[in-house]
């Protein structure tokens, strides 16, 4: 939806006084682009994936070899899990932003049932009218 002339001109008129004010963070704002953060993230999210990869391994390699430390490997292997975890949710949600929403699937998922017979079936007002529309025309 576009603008209207008045929102155009004082959106104008704050941009001038943030160049004013702070020229550096304006112009860094303005030429930074979103997706390069986005990108940014998901690199981090899958570097935190592998780090999550090597402490899980690392808990079961240690359950394997040192039966002493049952609980030590335990515990590094729920928090590599954990990590692969968030990580993983983390990385899909950027990944959603950069590319510009939600699935396919989950973008238009069409009127249920009850809102199908709604929309094939005249509401009350629209009787209402046509019954005022007939009248006005002396049917």
């Amino acid at each position: 939806m576009p603008l209207s002339e008045h929102e155009q001109r004082m959106l104008d008129q704050i941009e001038r006084a943030l160049y004013a004010e702070d020229p550096k963070f304006a112009n860094t704002v303005r030429e930074t682009n979103p997706q390069v953060h986005y990108k940014r993230r998901i690199v981090k999210a899958s570097i935190g994936f592998v780090v999550g990869v090597i402490l899980m391994m690392t808990g079961v390699m240690i359950m394997g070899v040192v039966a002493d430390q049952l609980v030590l490997g335990g515990v590094l292997s729920m928090l590599g899990f954990l990590v692969m975890l968030i990580c993983t949710v983390r990385g899909m949600s950027e990944w959603r932003r950069a590319t510009g929403g939600a699935p396919p699937e989950a973008a238009d998922p069409g009127p249920s049932g009850k809102q199908q017979r709604r929309s094939q079936r005249p509401g009350m007002m629209d009787r209402l009218e046509e019954r005022w529309r007939k009248r006005q025309e002396g049917e």
